[in-house]
């Protein structure tokens, strides 16, 4: 399908659904009820995935949770791993660490394992035996969704949210719910903001930003205690953790999957996407999440989802690696003009990396004289779709929504002008991105996750280095990359070839020194104390994180 056609329908897709916003995904107590069960539509779904054959690194084969997903279901297609091998090794991983992470709400082990054990007996789809962490707004059928809040503490769902569904009517296993912010506003917290998930490459240390709010999901596939996760993101929540914590995340053009069964932030801005180990398993995880779903008109009536895993599989010819398609890669102005010196040397390798492989071409864009104001003007309006569906427990007792409750109440007083001007500012924006910053590129390099997450256009978020920062000597950097409506396929050609030709995306970190053990009696006091994090965000700090 034509970039017009793809342009016009997205266009007229963005229309729609300001003109409809509301809160579309169930949850209890007085928003909107379900329509249907999101099984249903997974198990209607007749798509089949085929994971390619790839070859598995000596580290996967000795140790299976350093196996990325694609690594992994190879090494079980072909008998020579066990899901219950799989699922027990991530288990014993939560076991021993997870109390220095603290990247689940809840794990799920029993029924885990009882799955894997059904898993080496049949096999039922491309996920077979692969062990999965849900952030935990999602509804997942008898486990307790919470959404880290004191509205939902004891909120059991009767079904599983659509993306769930799809991943295990393909065989994929439940691990674990993981930690977030307080209803998806900051990185995870407590509902009364104590912090808890860490960064994984940086469990020492709360100050070092795991990225928000899917911080649970990204912490337990940078950990190893999963293999491969989903989250949710309405501001920066897909991307940010994937960068901070050395993961390739996928946030889809708006619709591209549904977002039914999950407890909405902002119905307009809403995404739902995977936090992977790299770009073959994001398009893998994300062929299975994408495509119509009755009980989400956000996902009706677009463009066929291109084929993402042949994207995300390098193209080596004479045996230099390539990009897929001759690709023009926007370098917009504010991409060299950090003033971190160790983020501007691994940006600058980056592009110097990107240039060397055939069929990329660097162009410097630039960005319209409004540019600061249309990227900050409107981005308030999505606190008053937030606030509305959630009216009735603001009234009942604002208590309830504990740190994060600021960013609520400045929703319930932005005013219907306010509103009206913010959309008119995101008409623009989008318009002003598509028609002149891209004019002259087919994706954009950003420093960011705005504009992109906030109009629904799809961004990617890989590695690309680290940096020493204090006394942590390895912090992840990442960057995003933006693309065009509905051309997810063209984000991962370029990932795909990056990471061909570099490892960033296969180191791990180094596990956590556990309190009590003799690394720990060999670090300071203050050090050790870290390792089980105790600090707080206050509703002042909660507002300003807020996505």
């Amino acid at each position: 399908m034509s970039r017009e056609i793809n342009r016009r329908v997205f266009l007229a897709r963005s229309a729609a659904v300001t003109a409809g916003a509301a809160a579309l995904a169930a949850a209890p107590g007085g928003l909107t009820a379900p329509a249907a069960s999101a099984a249903t539509t997974a198990s209607s779904d007749p798509r089949k995935v085929v994971i390619p054959e790839v070859d598995v690194r000596p580290a996967a084969l000795k140790d299976p949770t350093e196996a990325t997903l694609a690594e992994a279901a190879n090494l079980l297609r072909s008998g020579k791993l066990r899901a219950t091998t799989l699922v027990q090794a991530h288990l014993d991983r939560i076991e021993r660490f997870d109390s220095v992470y603290q990247a689940f709400n809840t794990v799920t082990a029993a029924q885990a394992m009882g799955e894997a054990q059904a898993a080496d007996r049949h096999r039922s789809g491309a996920l077979t035996g692969i062990p999965l962490c849900i952030k935990d707004n999602y509804y997942t059928a008898g486990i307790k969704t919470t959404a880290n809040s004191f509205i939902f503490q004891d909120f059991v769902p009767p079904y599983d949210a659509t993306s769930v569904a799809r991943l295990k009517s393909q065989g994929a296993i439940v691990i674990g719910k993981g930690q977030m912010g307080p209803l998806a506003t900051t990185r995870a917290t407590t509902p009364n903001g104590t912090i808890t998930t860490v960064n994984a490459w940086t469990p020492g240390d709360v100050k070092i930003d795991p990225g928000g709010s899917s911080t649970g999901p990204a912490c337990s596939v940078a950990g190893r205690m999963a293999c491969s996760s989903i989250g949710t993101q309405t501001g920066g929540s897909i991307v940010n953790p994937s960068n901070q914590q050395n993961l390739t995340g996928l946030k889809p053009t708006m619709g591209r999957t549904s977002i039914y069964g999950v407890i909405p932030l902002s119905y307009t801005r809403d995404h739902s996407g995977p936090l992977a180990r790299d770009a073959l398993d994001a398009a893998i995880m994300m062929t299975i999440m994408a495509g119509a779903d009755p009980n989400d008109v956000r996902t009706q009536g677009l463009p066929a989802l291109p084929d993402l895993i042949t994207s995300a599989l390098p193209v080596i010819s004479r045996g230099q690696v390539r990009l897929r398609r001759a690709t023009t890669i926007g370098v917009p102005p504010d991409f060299l003009t950090t003033k971190d010196p160790s983020v501007l040397a691994l940006r600058k390798a980056f592009l110097q990396t990107l240039d060397g492989i055939p069929g990329a071409k660097l162009v410097d864009v630039s960005y319209p004289d409004d540019w600061s104001l249309m990227t900050g003007r409107f981005n308030d309006i999505r606190l008053s779709e937030r606030a509305e569906p959630f009216l009735p427990y603001l009234k009942q007792d604002p208590t309830l929504f504990g740190v994060s409750l600021l960013s609520w109440l400045q929703g319930v007083f932005l005013s219907g002008d306010e509103w009206i001007t913010g959309q008119r500012a995101k008409n623009q924006l989008l318009r002003e991105v598509l028609d002149n910053v891209m004019d002259a590129c087919d994706v954009l390099l950003q420093t960011g996750p705005v504009p992109f997450d906030i109009l629904g256009l799809p961004e990617l978020a890989f590695p690309i280095g680290f940096e020493a920062i204090g006394a942590d000597p390895k912090v992840p950097v990442g960057t995003i990359l933006g693309g065009r409506p509905y051309e997810e396929d063209r984000l991962l050609e370029v990932a795909a070839a990056y990471q061909a030709v570099t490892d960033w995306h296969t180191q791990r970190p180094a596990d956590p020194v556990l309190p009590g053990t003799k690394q720990a009696a060999g670090r300071s006091m203050s050090a050790a104390a870290r390792a089980v994090p105790a600090a707080r965000l206050s509703p002042e700090e909660a507002l300003a994180a807020s996505a």
